[in-house]
């Protein structure tokens, strides 16, 4: 087949190139520009580090290589929402909507124009094929499987993909590499792709006066009480207990944030326990919206998370769903995705909205 593969210039992508022209196909490369981070690396380069240095890897292989210039998309779609989130309090995963939205778009679109039967790229995941539909499956390595971030991948992008690792470990994806002869640049990968450091500084760069039309606010108890004062609620995610800079006789973590009031509930690690929470904009595979499927199955509340057995209860008010854990879990955060598995198989996933209010429902 003539195959398009997503290179980011790093090991797993080149990983992938290498695979699947060993197993015979055409490999043509695609680099998406999506920021220009790394653009200082060399000096009077003028395109990110990431871009040069896969289409030096594409020539080394033998492969015909691509560049996507997708930076204004890429702000519209994953950069712009990502930042209105944190001011909506919520703590975002951009990956999970990068992928869809953007990601895959791209590739799909670039594959149709240049006449790729499939697109593949580097993830340490699987898809497999069950009653008709086509499901995201766990890679083989527990410590690198990606199946979380790629939940919301449609039926039409999943019927055209490959994921060439998802039966590997980063051990011998590194070997591999390594046996080809092919030297990689040994640049960090990042959390966040287009941050370089964290989350607050990149939310000050976009936003340079976030500390004074925010400014400072109080930390409170669950109670209403103030017993501290904070740098803006946008700053502070649930269940964090580093850098609240508030001394007390036993570690408080946060519990919850209020955009309206600009308020931050700190709290004991007992307070972040539930053993509920409510989803929106619930989807699973080969089943109409609002629907679930019976019966338990495990849910990742976030990425690495420990899968826990749950069921899906009966919709409530606003469209919402409340899912029930079989064991507590700690720090449901708003804005993150629960994602839910049956074995290796990922059969759906849903947006984690706000718990007040839950109680009413159980």
């Amino acid at each position: 087949m003539r195959v398009l593969v997503g290179m980011s210039g790093g090991v797993d992508s080149t990983a992938a190139c290498l695979m699947l022209k060993e197993q015979g196909h055409e490999v043509l490369g695609l680099t998406i520009r999506n920021n220009d981070i790394g653009l200082a690396d060399s000096s009077g380069c003028d395109e990110p580090a990431y871009v040069s240095d896969a289409r030096v890897l594409a020539g080394k292989l033998g492969m015909e290589h691509h560049v996507a210039d997708e930076r204004e998309r890429f702000e519209r779609d994953v950069a712009a929402p990502f930042v209105r989130s944190w001011l909506d309090g919520m703590t975002p995963n951009p990956c999970i909507e990068c992928n869809p939205r953007f990601k895959f778009r791209v590739l799909t679109e670039w594959a149709g124009r240049l006449g790729c039967d499939m697109i593949a790229t580097g993830h340490y995941a699987g898809i497999v094929c069950h009653d008709g539909s086509y499901y995201v499956s766990r890679g083989a390595d527990g410590l690198k499987d990606q199946s979380y971030f790629l939940w919301k991948l449609p039926q039409s992008v999943l019927s055209h993909t490959l994921f060439p690792l998802g039966g590997m470990t980063k051990g011998q994806v590194r070997a591999l590499v390594g046996e080809s002869g092919i030297d990689i640049p040994s640049r960090e990968s990042m959390e966040i792709c287009f941050i370089e450091d964290d989350y607050r500084s990149y939310l000050r760069r976009r936003m340079p006066d976030i500390d004074s039309t925010i400014g400072p606010g109080k930390f409170v108890d669950s109670e209403g009480h103030v017993i501290g004062t904070h740098d803006g609620y946008p700053f502070y995610t649930i269940g964090q207990r580093k850098g609240l800079r508030v001394a007390f006789g036993e570690p408080r973590y946060v519990i919850r944030t209020n955009p309206a009031r600009n308020t931050v509930m700190l709290g004991l690690p007992e307070q972040l326990n539930a053993d509920s929470m409510l989803v929106g904009n619930l989807s699973f595979t080969g089943m109409e919206p609002d629907t679930v499927p019976q019966g338990d199955m495990e849910v990742m509340i976030r990425y690495h998370g420990r899968p826990v057995p749950c069921h899906i209860g009966n919709a409530v008010e606003g469209g919402r769903f409340l899912v029930h854990f079989h064991e507590t879990v700690q720090a449901v955060t708003p804005g993150q995705y629960a994602v839910f598995y049956r074995g290796d198989r990922v059969i759906g996933g849903a947006e984690i909205v706000s718990q007040r209010g839950i109680n009413q429902y159980l």
